[in-house]
């Protein structure tokens, strides 16, 4: 073509290659969109979404806007995704029964427990919570450092200044490549007593920080039966299990019968699985101390167990029912973050919230 530029061609061995390439695609997955950032507890593309609400005046105190307008921003100026995937990210963010601690206040149909969807993000509107508006607050007085954004035409920040310790208090779920993620949430008092705790006396204990944090603490209540020893074990570890079990109630009825009232169900398990789930006992006559289930749900969560006479003990039959159905779940805890030197790595309970105080301190 007359413009003779020399192509320089590398002989490299194809494994060598490939695993370039995928040791770089795997470093993309756990730092761009699996794994959250130990200081302020969230993604890049809650980060983002986050941020584009408030780039749009979202807060609070202001009126309502379209679903469809964040996402377009998001996914324009910040996070060049599906559009499905983000907006999925942000209902999840205003679902009450998802998120401890929502940080998008959700109009319109934002999905149920019941396993519902979410109507189309043109149909409904969001702004911020008071909750989101504290791990945004001061981000304009160059708290945090920014970078640009894919395409160089904006700027994004790279971690919010976090006024509220949302790693552990809204937790984080996460599968990257050979690696995954699975923090539950907690109560924010017991959160900030701890970290008041901390900061008293930065040398305490695992064993001195639990007098504040009990364990876990989830969005649709429930129970945790294990012992202080094994919760205080996955604590100082950052990996391990929790059981998690339904709350019940007994409800006296006339000539002694009874029935039990289900009031709280485990996380992350749809309340219209487990109704399928015992009725299916029911009908296949699996327990045969149990003779029917009737779902009296509204806002709050009730489901009625009725026994089959009023000899059965309610201990031995939620027993069962526990060892049958989703009214009793695992649920995992690893402690797997990207770390303030942008590492990621499993940390003990402790090492989040040094790092979180940490933040806090480079921030002010």
């Amino acid at each position: 073509m007359g413009n003779d530029k020399k192509q320089i061609i590398k002989n490299i061995e194809f494994d060598e290659a490939l695993g370039d390439r995928y040791v770089s695609y795997a470093m993309s997955t756990i730092m761009s969109r699996s794994l959250p950032d130990v200081r302020d507890g969230l993604k890049p593309v809650h980060r983002r979404l986050l941020y584009a609400m408030l780039e749009l005046k979202m807060n609070p105190s202001s009126g309502f806007k379209k679903c469809a307008r964040v996402v377009g921003d998001v996914i324009g100026k910040y996070h060049p995704h599906g559009d499905q995937a983000v907006y999925d990210a942000m209902v999840r963010l205003a679902q009450e029964f998802s998120v401890r601690y929502p940080l998008v206040d959700g109009q319109g149909n934002f999905g149920s427990i019941d396993g519902d969807r979410a109507a189309a993000m043109r149909y409904t509107e969001a702004r911020l919570t008071n909750i989101a508006e504290l791990l945004l607050k001061d981000i304009d007085k160059d708290t945090v450092d920014f970078v640009s954004t894919y395409d160089g035409e904006y700027n994004e920040p790279v971690v919010l200044p976090t006024l509220f310790p949302n790693l552990l208090a809204n937790g984080a779920t996460g599968i990257a490549v050979g690696m995954a993620t699975n923090i539950p949430s907690h109560n924010i008092i017991e959160l900030l007593d701890a970290i008041r705790h901390l900061l008293k006396s930065p040398n305490a204990s695992i064993n001195s920080l639990m007098k504040y944090i009990r364990g876990p603490d989830f969005a649709t209540g429930g129970c945790i039966v294990d012992s202080f020893e094994e919760i205080k074990k996955c604590y100082e570890v950052g990996k391990g299990t929790f059981r998690l079990r339904a709350k019940w109630s007994i409800e006296n009825k006339s000539h002694g019968q009874y029935e039990i009232i289900v009031y709280e169900i485990p996380w992350s398990v749809t309340k219209t699985r487990i109704i399928e789930k015992l009725e299916e006992l029911v009908s296949l006559k699996k327990v045969s101390a149990l003779l029917d289930v009737i779902d009296e749900s509204t806002e709050e969560i009730r489901i009625r167990i009725i026994p089959r006479t009023r000899d059965v003990k309610s201990d031995h039959l939620m027993s069962k029912l526990f060892n049958l159905t989703d009214l009793e779940l695992k649920i995992s805890l690893n402690m797997n973050v990207i770390d303030s030197s942008k590492f990621p790595r499993v940390m003990n309970i402790k090492e989040t919230l040094h790092e979180f105080i940490e933040h806090r301190i480079n921030v002010i």
